[in-house]
């Protein structure tokens, strides 16, 4: 369980293919602080530490985890939000994320706004994923409020400190990005469909 709070940067160090998974080696300033089988949210995808070194530390995502985030597109030197799993007892500052992406979506456009931005994205709407006005959202790990809510796009507001301390000032128009959508919400709307 996570809150969307990114704690800080990792810089990818190394992909290597094994067959259908993917290693991941990252360098990070958490990695002395990190043991192996702990989670950790990469971009929001919960992956599992499998080994260390001084410096750095390896996770595997399998191909059900390719398929549905935007790890498969990874590259070497790319940086990505890291958040380790939160304590029991811990102030819940963002929402509650499972580290579970429900899909990626597309960044429409960046819109600078005076010492702000507003970044809008789109996703597929045929999965029956959500999001409301005022409502929370994960993008890339980020826990974030929805402003101008659609049927398959939103729009979030990024202050200047959430900008230099996360990957979103690399997030530009085309750019793939993925989403966690409030899990109070997937269950609200997954009662509506077996209801009707």
């Amino acid at each position: 369980m996570f809150t969307g709070i990114v704690e800080t940067l990792g810089t990818i160090r190394e992909l290597r293919k094994d067959n259908d998974n993917l290693h991941i080696t990252i360098h990070s300033s958490l990695t002395p602080e990190l043991k192996i089988d702990q989670s950790v949210s990469h971009n929001g995808v919960c992956l599992t530490v499998v080994s260390l070194t001084e410096e750095t530390y390896t996770v595997t995502a399998i191909r059900e985890t390719l398929e549905k985030t935007n790890l498969g597109l990874w590259k070497e030197g790319e940086i990505v939000n890291l958040e380790r799993g939160m304590k029991l007892g811990d102030r819940l500052d963002g929402h509650i994320v499972q580290g579970h992406v429900d899909r990626t979506g597309i960044c429409k456009s960046v819109e600078e706004a005076n010492g702000s931005w507003y970044y809008t994205f789109e996703y597929d709407r045929n999965l029956s994923n959500i999001t409301i006005e005022k409502g929370s959202i994960t993008v890339n790990g980020v826990s974030l409020t929805v402003v101008n809510s659609k049927p398959n796009e939103f729009s979030v507001a990024i202050i200047p400190y959430t900008h230099e301390h996360t990957n979103f000032k690399h997030i530009k128009a085309g750019t793939v990005i993925n989403l966690e959508f409030d899990v109070i919400g997937k269950y609200v709307s997954r009662i509506h469909e077996l209801r009707n």
